[in-house]
C-alpha cells in the first residue's frame, strides 16, 4: 500500500508538473507568430474575466480561452485589468496580451475640429466616429451647470460655441463626452494668453464680444489674408450703428431647420443671432474661430469699407458705398455666368435638382 501511494504521489506530481509546463508554454507562446491580424477589444468597466476571455478567443487573438483564463488567475493578473479599448495582435503571447490589458493605454481616434466648425458640426463629427452621442454633446454644450464647472460664467454664455478650440484631438471611446469637451475647452484657455487679453482690452471689446466677432469673420471668408479687412467692415458698421447683415449669422440662428438655401423670409425672421434684425453683435459666437480670426477681430485693417460681396472664388470685393456694392452684386452674384459652378447658391440648387 505504501508503495502504491508513493507511486501515485509521484504520478500526481509528474502530471502537475507536466500540466504546469504546458500552461507556461501556452502563456509564453503567441497563437500565430507570423500573423498580422489584429482586433480591437473594448473592455467595459465591470466586465468579468470569463466574458473578456471569450471575446479574445472569438476574435482569434488567443487559442484557448480556458487556459488563458486560468493562467490569468494563477498569476493574479485579472484584478489589474483596466477598462479601455485595446488593439491586440494574434502574434502576441498571452502574457503580452495581459500586459496590454493592464496598461490602460487605449486606442485613440483623431478628431479634427476645423476653424469655423460650430457645436452642431462638432457633435456630428464625434457621433459619426462613434465617440459620443450627438444629442449628449449638444446638451452639454448648452448646459449652464457644465459651463459653470468649466469656469464659463460671469456672464454665462448661451453655449460653449466659440470656446472650443479648433485643433486635432485624440480621444478614446472610453472617455466621457464631458472629458472630450473639457479637453477642447482647456485647449482654448491655453491659447487665450495674456497677450490676447491685453489686445482685447485695447480694442474695447470683452472676450465674449471678441469671440463672437471672430466667429463671424471665420465663417465669412476662406481667404486668410482677408480676415483683417472683413473685420474692418464689421467694425466700421458697428461704429456707424449699422446692422452687420451677415448671412452666416442668419443661418446659425436656424441651423436645426436650415435646408441649404437661405431665403428672404429667413433674413427677416428675428433670432438672437440674425444680424439682419439685431442691430449689434449677435448674442454669442456662431462658430469656433482660430487664432488668426480672433486676432483679426481685435486688430482690424484700417479702411472705409462698409460692404463686401463674394466674387465666387473664396475672396471678396470690398466697397465703401451702397452704389458701389450694388454694382459688385450685379457683377458677381446677379450675373449667372459670373457665379455659375462657383456660388454656394448655385451649388446648393444643383444638389437639390433645381435650375439656377
Amino acid at each position: 500500500m505504501k508503495r502504491f501511494l508513493t507511486v501515485l504521489s509521484l504520478l500526481a506530481l509528474s502530471a502537475t508538473a507536466l500540466w504546469g509546463t504546458r500552461l507556461a508554454l501556452f502563456m509564453t507562446r503567441p497563437r500565430d507568430p507570423q500573423s498580422q491580424n489584429s482586433a480591437v477589444i473594448l473592455v467595459k468597466r465591470g466586465a468579468s474575466p470569463a466574458e473578456l476571455t471569450r471575446t479574445l478567443q472569438n476574435t482569434g487573438v488567443i487559442e484557448d480561452a480556458d487556459r488563458f483564463l486560468l493562467g490569468g488567475k494563477i498569476l493574479r493578473r485579472w484584478n489589474h485589468v483596466k477598462a479601455g479599448e485595446y488593439r491586440l495582435f494574434a502574434k502576441m503571447t498571452p502574457l503580452e496580451i495581459l500586459g496590454v490589458l493592464e496598461s490602460g493605454i487605449s486606442v485613440n481616434y483623431s478628431v479634427t475640429i476645423h476653424e469655423g466648425d460650430n457645436i452642431f458640426e462638432i457633435a456630428q463629427t464625434m457621433s459619426e466616429q462613434g465617440l459620443a452621442d450627438r444629442a449628449r454633446i449638444l446638451e452639454l454644450c448648452k448646459s449652464p451647470e457644465f459651463m459653470g464647472l468649466l469656469g464659463l460664467k460671469d456672464p454665462l454664455p448661451p453655449s460653449m460655441e466659440g470656446y472650443l478650440f479648433p485643433d486635432t484631438y485624440f480621444f478614446s471611446r472610453t472617455m466621457s463626452p464631458e472629458d472630450m469637451l473639457r479637453q477642447m475647452h482647456r485647449r482654448f484657455k491655453s491659447l487665450w494668453t495674456a497677450d490676447l487679453a491685453a489686445l482685447a482690452q485695447r480694442s474695447g471689446l470683452n472676450r465674449h464680444e471678441v469671440l463672437t466677432l471672430a466667429s463671424i469673420i471665420e465663417k465669412e471668408t476662406g481667404a486668410p489674408e482677408e480676415r483683417p479687412i472683413i473685420s474692418s467692415v464689421f467694425h466700421n458698421r458697428l461704429r456707424k450703428k449699422m446692422r452687420l447683415q451677415s448671412d452666416p449669422t442668419t443661418i446659425y440662428g436656424i441651423w436645426e431647420t436650415y435646408s441649404g438655401n437661405i431665403h428672404k423670409k429667413d433674413l427677416l425672421t428675428p433670432t438672437p443671432f440674425n444680424t439682419y434684425t439685431v442691430a449689434a453683435l449677435p448674442i454669442g459666437p456662431i462658430s469656433n474661430p482660430g487664432v488668426l480670426a480672433i486676432r483679426a477681430a481685435m486688430s482690424p485693417a484700417q479702411s472705409e469699407y462698409l460692404f463686401f460681396v463674394s466674387q465666387n472664388d473664396g475672396r471678396h470685393v470690398f466697397t465703401r458705398t451702397f452704389a458701389e456694392h450694388s454694382e459688385a452684386v450685379k457683377k458677381f452674384q446677379l450675373d449667372r455666368k459670373a457665379r455659375e459652378g462657383k456660388s454656394w447658391r448655385d451649388l446648393n440648387r444643383k444638389k437639390e435638382g433645381e435650375s439656377p
